[in-house]
């Protein structure tokens, strides 16, 4: 069986969409009390909640090997993964992203702060990007991007909310690819 783990941070709209497309998720993992959690419950998916701190990759890394997981999506997730567990799980950890990278990527952009960049430099595209992650922060190489037209933002949250649904359907889209690709 294809196991998923799923890493989040906050709402988990983004592992919904996983959930809503009909793709099994064996264990969600937070860094922090998130909403995420209701979800879990919800759907009777195993949830771990992990202190946020120097050692969340090393938890990380007992519990992957526990639980052998195919994949790892981070959907929303916003500690920065470092050390063995990028080497052991090398090209079956993933991310999406709020920006077409490499723009808007790296340390520090994340959620709301990467559409206040993009309004902020009046760009009229943005979208977003799934990718592998490495240690270098979004710099992963791109498995998929969904481009959106933003020239009619007034609001680098009115630009989240376009791309959020975006995002919707990316993932889940990439995910079956992977899970095809694997099978």
């Amino acid at each position: 069986m294809f196991k998923i783990i799923v890493l989040v941070s906050g709402s988990g709209t983004n592992m919904l969409q996983l959930i809503k497309n009909d793709i099994k998720i064996d264990c969600i993992i937070a860094d922090r009390e998130c909403k995420a959690k209701n979800i879990a419950d919800e759907h009777k998916i195993d949830f771990i909640l992990l202190n946020r701190d120097k050692e969340i990759s090393k938890n990380l890394l007992k519990i992957f090997e526990k639980r052998e997981p195919n994949l790892i999506v981070l959907a929303g997730f916003l500690s920065i993964l470092d050390g063995e567990i990028l080497e052991k799980y090398k090209n079956k950890i993933i991310n999406i992203h709020p920006s077409l990278l490499p723009k808007y990527g790296g340390k520090g952009m994340y959620g709301l702060k990467v559409h206040q960049a993009v309004f902020k430099n009046g760009d009229k595209e943005s979208g977003c990007t799934v990718h592998y992650v490495t240690s270098d922060v979004d710099a992963g190489e791109i498995i998929g991007q969904e481009r959106v037209n933003i020239s009619m933002a007034k609001s680098p949250e009115e630009i989240q909310k376009i791309v959020l649904e975006k995002e919707w359907k990316l993932l889940p889209r990439v995910v079956k690819e992977l899970i095809e690709k694997e099978h």
